[in-house]
């Protein structure tokens, strides 16, 4: 077909061509016919001739159902390669694509890295140009590993071009490609092309053709060779049109080409023999290739070596629409047949092929779901094995355990719209409690009221009584978690607490710990700290006992051992490729880290963790972790930063009622107040958190900022409001060793206590302090400043030199400033305090910076971040320049750990 009237997107089009490093690549937008497979074929005509590696790939509707064939048909021809894969890569590939007899489900984002791997070793060699056509129909696991590939491809000579129709979804129209939205031809190039293809149409039906054809270049072509049904009166739309054209093309067959066409149209693969053989099941008789040469002809497929394409995707959905339900069915029973040894595909065509409820067949497709390599198939399998369904119960079952798996996969459209499928069916309460835990689990329950999370208490306790105590469990995890975001009240947190004594866990069970410790952190913080100290040399061991303990360590305020557990459990989560996982690993190292003063570390780790929150659909853990980010940005001093990021998190946090995002915005509020001497205000941010009414009032994260709060009453004048809040906080210190509880106690009960505090800052730096710098920094800062008011000048040089030194070595700018001024007025001059190493990079390349330090190799370092070699290459060439240094050897000089600047 003529390009008519595309040079402009030709012209966009070349960029793929020329540099396909400099753009990620483009999606192509239109209504069916509109000419994307042109633009496409021009395009890859282009890559080719220029020397570029193309691989292809399609969505066909009828292969939606199997998982990774889009994937496999682009990546296969580069299967000679996958050997060169590191071992874990390599497996995941291997498996998705069924070239691996593993029955492990390998995680989305561990098959994308592959893929994006695999990719950039081939464009080292020469330019890759990946093309997608039809992404509207590609399977949704293929579509997410490409999407993946996209949003990591900008510093690789790989690029992506992808078409998919007008209005229509995909995991890559959020990936970041350019979008092209071809619109219809303009009147003149609608003109020469019906001239070029109908010279000699009649006036009339010419007119007739350009009116119904819009400008869509295939309407164009297609409707000339229909010209008598273009004589009825109805109005069909485009799309209808077209296809009634096809069909009509096909009805003029001989009987046998026609049930072939339909065994084709319906078949999930592009086998000839498989077309062939069902064919001849269907008919009674074999048949030979000879059948198809009349489809050929007239143009509606093509046949290539061994396999059977349609020209136009409307040919195949024109085909089957046009037969009748019974055709369709027995077709669907012939293929089935015909599949016996590949009994994934052939348990879907059996599932087309039977009339009502046939609860063999639903037993097979949900063992077919519980085979899947990935959730969205197993969802697909679970949905239709609903509709198989030979009871209301077991249809509503289904429903439920699909939704379930596609709020693993992030689909919160699917999930709602199976929970609303489901409550159309006679539920039990227990059916009807899954179905609110299950709509809620996108969002830890943030969005419902505090008082369904003692009905999950109860569904998990009947749950559990069933005999499923693993799944009862489950659910009373999400009640526990429901505790932290939201605030029940001390009623259903000790519902809850009772639920879980009940399971017979043991005490020292990692998920008793941190079910625990979020329920009730004060009251079982004793007994969890205990357990969390002895566990702590048992690292490594085991990836999801580490996340549990990290979670527990958090919630009791030992911020030290929750970074320490934290940054056990993220190699496990990233190696494995459990992104949504690896998040929440990473946020909590982030947010302790942060508290204990580790600034260098917690940066990049933030970014990393904002990064993942928004791909892996996590809204308000991406809210918990800017709202860190601010935090880090008011400690180092850059207040424009932390006032325009904090907004951000606090739209987020105020829409859901988000407590812990809120209180962590009050906290970087109030020192930004601190550091720019607004005290009052500094006092009034921070006090918010410990008003029961107040929406960022967070019980146990509120016990963990005293000395923010304290500072700011002192400076403030508050004394006398400080001091009740802190003797309301006594009987809560006298159940619980929590460390941040009890540091900030003994700070706030120092800078409170006016001509006696020498003791009582004596003792607070006595404490243990090991792994918290920044609160024994601002221990020695106030304990200084205290001595040069009680004219002890010489005595307070020692110890606001201190400070200056630890908060020099931390990057707190702020604070190192006061301590300066401090020493200035004692009599003491300070050196200038140069920038550091890593201030003078991003987030995002300081940890590969950090990374390189360590000694890893750019593929080791990819891996660990989810980038190609080749990025991480090209951000190191970045970052050499930013720090004076010519070569990744002298990284690790300037890049000494935290505690080697702060000893």
């Amino acid at each position: 077909m003529p390009l008519f009237g595309r040079d402009t997107e030709l012209k966009d089009l070349s960029a793929l061509v020329d540099g396909p490093g400099d753009l990620s690549g483009i999606l192509i937008e239109g209504e069916p016919g509109i000419g994307k497979s042109t633009l496409v074929e021009q395009t890859v005509a282009a890559a080719s001739a220029a020397g570029l590696r193309v691989l292809r790939t399609a969505g066909v509707e009828a292969e939606r159902n199997l998982v990774f064939a889009g994937l496999h048909r682009l990546l296969y021809p580069l299967r000679r390669s996958f050997d060169t894969l590191p071992p874990r890569q390599f497996d995941a590939l291997a498996t998705a694509l069924g070239m691996s007899e593993s029955t492990d489900e390998p995680s989305i984002h561990l098959v994308g890295l592959a893929a994006l791997t695999l990719l950039a070793d081939t464009a080292a060699e020469r330019a890759v140009l990946a093309v997608a056509e039809d992404a509207h129909w590609l399977d949704t696991a293929s579509a997410e590993v490409l999407a993946f590939v996209a949003r990591r491809i900008a510093s690789e000579p790989v690029a992506v071009l992808a078409t998919s129709r007008t209005s229509t979804t995909s995991p890559l129209s959020a990936a970041g490609l350019t979008v092209m939205r071809l619109g219809p031809l303009p009147d003149n190039e609608a003109n020469a092309l019906l001239d070029s293809i109908a010279p000699g149409l009649p006036a009339q039906l010419r007119h007739r053709v350009l009116t119904e054809a819009h400008g869509n270049p295939l309407a164009l072509t297609e409707l000339p060779m229909a010209v008598p049904d273009l004589t009825d009166a109805d109005t069909l739309p485009l799309t209808e049109r077209l296809e009634h054209a096809f069909s009509a093309r096909g009805a003029a067959l001989p009987a046998p080409t026609r049930s072939a066409l339909l065994v084709a149209a319906l078949n999930d693969g592009d086998s000839a023999d498989e077309t062939l053989t069902a064919t001849g099941i269907l008919l009674g008789s074999p048949v030979a290739s000879e059948v198809l040469a009349p489809a050929v002809a007239a143009r509606l497929i093509g046949i290539g070596s061994g396999t059977v394409t349609f020209r136009h995707p409307l040919v195949r959905s024109a085909l089957a629409a046009a037969a009748t339900a019974e055709e369709r069915r027995r077709a669907h029973l012939a293929l089935a047949e015909t599949l016996g040894e590949l009994p994934d595909r052939q348990v879907w065509h059996r599932a087309a092929g039977t009339l009502g409820p046939d609860e063999e067949v639903a037993a097979v497709l949900e063992a077919a779901a519980e085979r899947s390599r990935h959730r969205g198939g197993a969802v697909m399998a679970l949905e239709r094995a609903a509709a198989l369904s030979a009871t209301p119960g077991r249809r509503a079952d289904r429903l439920l355990r699909a939704a379930e798996l596609a709020v693993d996969s992030g689909h919160r459209d699917t999930v709602e719209r199976l929970v609303a499928a489901a409550r159309m069916l006679p539920l039990t309460s227990a059916q009807e409690a899954t179905a609110k835990w299950v709509l809620s689990g996108f969002e830890d329950g943030m969005r419902e009221s505090p008082s369904h999370i003692g009905e999950l208490a109860a569904l998990a306790a009947s749950v559990a009584a069933d005999d499923f105590p693993d799944a009862g469990l489950r659910i009373l995890w999400g009640a526990a978690a429901r505790c932290f975001w939201s605030e029940p009240g001390p009623e259903i947190r000790r519902a809850v607490l009772a639920v879980a004594d009940t399971f017979g866990i043991p005490d020292g069970d990692p998920r008793k710990l941190a079910i625990d410790s979020i329920v009730a952190p004060f009251e079982r913080g004793d007994e969890v700290l205990g357990h969390l100290r002895t566990l702590a040399a048992t690292t490594g061991r085991d990836t999801e006992v580490d996340h549990f303990l990290s979670s527990a360590a958090y919630q009791v305020g030992a911020f030290d051992l929750a970074a320490h557990f934290a940054a056990a459990a993220a190699p496990g989560f990233r190696s494995s490729g459990q992104l949504g996982l690896l998040t929440r690993a990473l946020a909590i190292q982030a947010w302790s880290l942060a508290r204990v003063g580790d600034l260098a570390a917690a940066a990049p780790i933030a970014a990393e963790a904002a990064t993942f929150a928004l791909e892996t659909g996590q809204p308000f853990m991406h809210a918990s972790i800017t709202s860190v980010q601010a935090e880090i940005a008011a400690l180092r001093g850059d207040y424009t930063e932390a006032t325009a990021i904090v907004a951000d998190a606090e739209r987020t946090g105020l829409a859901a009622a988000v407590r812990p995002v809120l209180a962590t915005v009050q906290l970087t509020r109030g020192l930004i107040a601190l550091g720019e001497g607004r005290f009052d205000d500094a006092f009034t941010d921070l006090a918010r958190i410990h008003d029961p009414r107040d929406p960022s009032h967070s019980p146990a994260l509120a016990a963990y900022f005293l000395s923010e709060l304290a500072e700011s009453a002192v400076r403030s004048g508050r004394v006398d409001a400080m001091a009740d809040l802190l003797r309301e906080l006594e009987p809560v210190a006298a159940a619980t060793p929590s460390p941040a509880l009890h540091i900030g106690m003994r700070y706030a009960r120092a800078v409170l206590a006016g001509d006696t505090a020498a003791e009582l800052f004596a003792a607070a730096l006595a404490a243990d302090l090991t792994g918290w710098p920044a609160e024994r920094g601002r221990l020695h800062l106030a304990y200084g400043e205290w001595l040069r008011r009680q004219r002890r000048v010489v005595e307070s040089r020692t110890h606001l030199r201190t400070a200056r030194e630890i908060f020099d070595a931390l990057g707190f700018t702020a604070w190192s400033e006061r301590a300066r001024l401090e020493l200035r007025s004692a009599g003491e001059s300070s050196p200038n305090r140069d920038p550091d190493a890593r201030e003078r990079l991003t987030a995002h390349e300081l940890s590969i910076a950090q990374l390189a330090a360590q000694g890893l190799t750019n593929r080791e370092i990819g891996q660990r971040l989810y980038l190609s070699h080749r990025t991480v290459s090209t951000h190191l060439h970045r970052i050499f320049p930013k720090l004076g240094i010519s070569s990744r050897g002298d990284l690790a000089a300037l890049l000494p750990t935290l505690d080697e600047k702060a000893s």
